[in-house]
Order: structure tokens, then sequence, then C-alpha cells
């Protein structure tokens, strides 16, 4: 974890427990600051050394809050956020992760039933006492019952987006490491899966024990689990992500790198495909086993296993990007030299779902605008939050403010560099309504609807109500799940795809760590079935335009091509999508 994420961490959870303690407004003020710290392109450390005014040059860091930056990097701690901690000692990660349960609710629960963790709040809730706080009910109580143990094994992963930079700086970090002739990232991580259990890297080197203290030594190691001659496990910094080395002899390094990234499912189906060829392949490499009977691992004349594209072409197949490996036709398609020529992070050319301050967003439309076209977009549209269901804490635009927002964006798309386009992100109510009148709607570029309320059970006729819209371009998020906080509505992906191909409406992939919504076995679906699919940050801050790549990466777990998806389209064709 970077020094910038450290403080930004202290903050968000500052802000979390001021929030718990019932404290108005100046919890958003804290996320605000936490966000742009994190992104902030310098080490704030450095500011901190010069003091609380160079600190305050932050955009969105006050006095109140330098003070406590130049605190911790001077002491290692903020006094305040101790006492709160002391005055609140609940596992407020844990907590939050049960779905409805805010940090308003942990103090809540903590001050009427001492409930500090996710075992006493599943026992609470068990034994019948959460109904009887004032302000919760039965209903509340079994929707806690309902989610605990979802929130309990989500507790254990780790988005891709908080694992994999870690992967990443440990793979580059070992591959300068003296004596590594090989490095890759393995396991789901390098499958791009939307949550991680661990970080794998394989080393192929001849100097295991080098290897072994060398990664140990990485600076962002918080503790080691074990160390092995050829295997080794740490803790990496404050998020406790949980990284495994393991280290093969170069030659073997192809086929281990086959074998540990999976799926199990995909290896199984590998398998079956080599013991229909008298061949055998293991992590060891491809070996031919004809009249062979020893059942020793590396048994049989070795033909391939140097690398992963030699295993591969052993079985007569190509090889396939990691993403594809679920057993979802990979293989069949692989050995028929018919895999898809999957879309690229540089193919993205826009982003149609981005938020400024007018709703919950931390920047103008002007330094969304800039960020855009600093990112090297050729456009973009502003979707702030439009009132309606789920839309709390005066997040909500009216449509009032979105005409004088239609304005404002207008002004700033006149001087940019880059198009700009109007838009907004309407609310999907339980019967399908959009939360925008139609007559503003029709004023906009891009209307993206999304389901912000009553995110449980089957939303399929909700959905395709909204993309049969005429004003509705593109459904954002469509389950609405959070990831490790709530699963997300149930949908009939394939229905949803043709009444949205057949209306010219397009299904986002929201590229947010937290959402990656729709997954990529859902991408496949929507594209098989003739969809549009659209990857959006749902941008609230120029840095978060970096975040398309995770998008990109699911729509490439689901056989995504260029062509299936409107923004690498140039302006004019999206706009030409936009106005059909």
């Amino acid at each position: 974890m970077s020094q910038n994420d450290e403080i930004a961490s202290r903050l968000e959870e500052f802000a979390d427990l001021l929030e718990a303690r019932g404290v108005e407004y100046k919890p958003r003020t804290y996320r605000r600051a936490a966000e742009n710290i994190r992104e902030y392109p310098a080490a704030v450390e450095g500011l901190a050394a010069e003091g609380e005014e160079a600190v305050g040059e932050i955009d969105g860091v006050g006095d109140a809050i330098s003070t406590k930056v130049v605190e911790y990097f001077e002491t290692g701690e903020i006094e305040e956020l101790e006492e709160l901690r002391a005055e609140l000692p609940v596992e407020m990660e844990a907590l939050t992760a049960v779905e409805g349960v805010g940090p308003k609710t942990v103090g809540t629960l903590y001050e009427a039933l001492g409930i500090t963790t996710l075992d006493e709040l599943e026992a609470a809730a068990e034994a019948g006492e959460i109904r009887a706080v004032e302000g919760f009910g039965e209903k509340t109580e079994q929707n806690i019952l309902d989610n605990v143990d979802f929130a309990r094994e989500a507790h254990e992963r780790a988005l891709l987006g908080e694992a994999r930079p870690y992967g990443e700086r440990i793979e580059a970090y070992m591959s300068d490491v003296s004596g590594v002739e090989k490095c890759a990232l393995g396991g789901s991580i390098r499958r791009w899966k939307p949550t991680i259990g661990d970080v794998d890297v394989l080393v192929g080197s001849d100097a295991e024990g080098e290897v072994v203290e060398a990664f140990t030594d990485w600076p962002e190691v918080d503790r080691v689990i074990e160390s092995g001659e050829t295997k080794a496990s740490v803790y990496a910094g404050d998020d406790d992500v949980r990284v495994d080395l393991r280290i093969v002899v170069p030659e073997e390094f192809g086929a281990a790198l086959q074998y540990f990234t999976g799926s199990k499912d995909h290896n199984v189906a590998v398998r079956n495909r080599a013991i229909e060829r008298n061949l055998k392949v293991n992590e060891y490499g491809v070996f031919d086993v004809s009249g062979v009977e020893d059942d020793d691992q590396r048994a049989g004349e070795r033909v391939a296993g140097e690398t992963e594209e030699s295993v591969y072409e052993a079985l007569d197949m190509a090889w396939m990007a990691p993403e594809l490996r679920e057993n979802r036709g990979e293989v069949e398609a692989a050995a028929n030299d018919d895999l898809p020529d999957l879309l690229e992070t540089d193919d993205v050319r826009g982003d149609l779902h981005t938020h400024t301050e007018w709703s919950d967003g931390g920047h103008t439309i002007e330094e969304m605008v800039e960020g855009a076209e600093a990112f090297g977009h050729d456009y973009i549209a502003i979707s702030d939050h439009a009132t309606g269901p789920g839309m709390v804490g005066g997040v909500g635009v009216s449509d009032e403010e979105l005409r004088e927002q239609l304005e404002e964006i207008e002004a700033v798309a006149a001087e940019a560099d880059i198009d700009v386009f109007s838009g907004v992100e309407a609310n999907i109510a339980e019967d399908g309504d959009i939360s925008v009148a139609d007559d503003l709607l029709a004023d906009l570029d891009c209307v993206v609807a999304s389901p912000h309320a009553a995110l449980d059970g089957d939303g399929t006729d909700r959905l395709v109500a909204a993309a049969e819209h005429p004003e509705v371009n593109a459904i954002g998020h469509p389950t609405g799940r959070y990831l490790n906080r709530r699963p997300g509505l149930d949908l009939d992906v394939e229905r949803l795809a043709e009444v949205a191909a057949e209306n010219g409406t397009a299904l986002e992939v929201n590229a947010s760590p937290a959402r990656l919504d729709l997954s990529g076995a859902a991408v496949k679906q929507a594209v098989e079935a003739g969809a549009t699919i659209v990857i959006d940050t749902d941008a609230h801050s120029p840095g978060n335009f970096e975040q398309v790549r995770y998008g990109v990466h699911t729509a490439r777990r689901g056989w995504a091509e260029a062509a299936d998806v409107l923004n690498t389209r140039d302006t004019e064709g999206v706009r030409e999508f936009l106005d059909a």
C-alpha cells in the first residue's frame, strides 16, 4: 500500500466512525479528502514534511484534515482517530459488508447491544434482539440473517481492484531479483476474476533460496506466514492481502503457469483432451505416456512445458488469454482456431457514465472533462445521479437542476478539446419507470438508467421495461451488485439482452472494482444474444478513468471483441447509436 493509500484509508475509517456516531456532513468531507489524497500524483508524505499549508494545497483538504495528515506522518497515528476507535471498538469493515448495514447502523447496534463483530451481529439477530432496537424491526433483522454468511465469505476475499496492484508490484519486484529467469502472476488474479482469495506469483529459477529470501524481504510485507525451500506466503500491506510464491525450474515454468492459472474446470478439460492423445498434462510438463505404466508425475517422454504456448500446441490448441479459461467453450474454440479477437484497453475511446460535484462526485464538470482528455479519451458523457429510488442524502439532481446543468455542460463542451455529451444516470423504479421526465430525457445526449433500490429478487421485467424506453441509451450496472457487499438482482440476461438489442440499448460493464457489473459470464450471454456492450468507469473523479482496465478485462472474460463495445467507436459512431 502506498503512503497516499495509507493516509486515505485512515481518513475513510475516520469518516465511517464519525457517521456511526451520528455526525452530519463531516464524513463526506473526509471521504472526499481521502479520495483526492489517494489520487494525488506525488507522495503526500513529502507535503506533510513541509507542513499543514502544503498539504492543504490538495483539493478538498482543509485545515483540520491537513493537521491530521501531518500528525500521521510525524507520529504514525492520528490521536483523534485512536480515540474514536476506543469509543467504538467495532469491526467496521466486516460489519458493513452485510447488505443494509452501514456505519450508522453499526453505531446504533453498538450503543444498544454492544455488537462489535459479525459473530455477535448474527447471534443478536438469531436471538431476536435486533428487532427490539428502536428504528429496527423483524424485516431488518431477517435481512441481516439472510446476508451475514455472504458478508463473512466476502470478507475473506479481496476485490480485484485492491489485489491486482499488489500483484503487479510483486511481479515487477521479483522480476528484478537476481537469479529469477521468469516471473508471472497466476491463479484467479491472472484470470481477472472480480474477487481474489490470494495473489499467486510464480517464479522460474534455479536459485530457490535467494529468491525466497528476496520475496520475504519485499518492503510491502507486513508479516511472513510461512517460508520454505520453494514456497513462501506473506501478508502484504495494511490490506492484509495474502501473497503466495511458488518457485519452479525454468524448463517447467510454462506448464506450471498453465496449471496454476486454472481454472480447475479448464484444466480438467485440457487434461481430458491430453488423455485422448496418449498425453499427460500436469504442472511439470506435457508427457507422452504411450506404453508407460509408471504413475510418477514426470513419467514418459517430456514433449512440452517450458512455455504455455508449447503446452497448448502439444495438444493441437491455440494459446488463449487467461480470462477465457473457465471451461465455457474455449477449449473447443482453441482446437478449432476459433478464439475471439479480444477487446484491448486501448480500444476504448471514451466514457459514458461519469459523475461531478453536482451529485456525489468530487470535481467540477470542467475538471472531469480535462481529466478525460488527459487520460486520452476522445469523448465523455456527464451523467450525474437524478433523484429517485435509492438516492439519499441529497445526492440526486432534480429535473430543474438537470436543466441548469445542461447549460453548464454545453458551455464547457464549447471550450473543450474533446467531445462532451450531456447526460444523466436516471433511476429505474421497481416497476421499470424512469425517474426523469421524458421531455428532459429527450433533450439529453446520453441517458444511463440504473437500479439503485430494491436490489434483490428477479429484476428482469424491471430492466426490460427500462431497456424498451425510447430515451434510454444504456442500462447501468444492471444487477446492482456491490462486490463483497450485496449479490444484486437476479436477471434473465439472455432475455434482457435480446430486448436491448431490439431497442438499441447498450448494457453496461461498470468498471468500478466494487461492481464489475455485468459479470464476464453475463457479458458472454449478452454478446451471443446480439446486445451492444458499453464499458464505463462510473467515475467520480478523474483518477477513476484508469479503472477502465477492470471493465475491459471483465468484458474479455465474456469473450467481447472491440466491435461488441459501443465506446470503441469514434464520436460520430457513438452519436449515431445514441440518436437511433
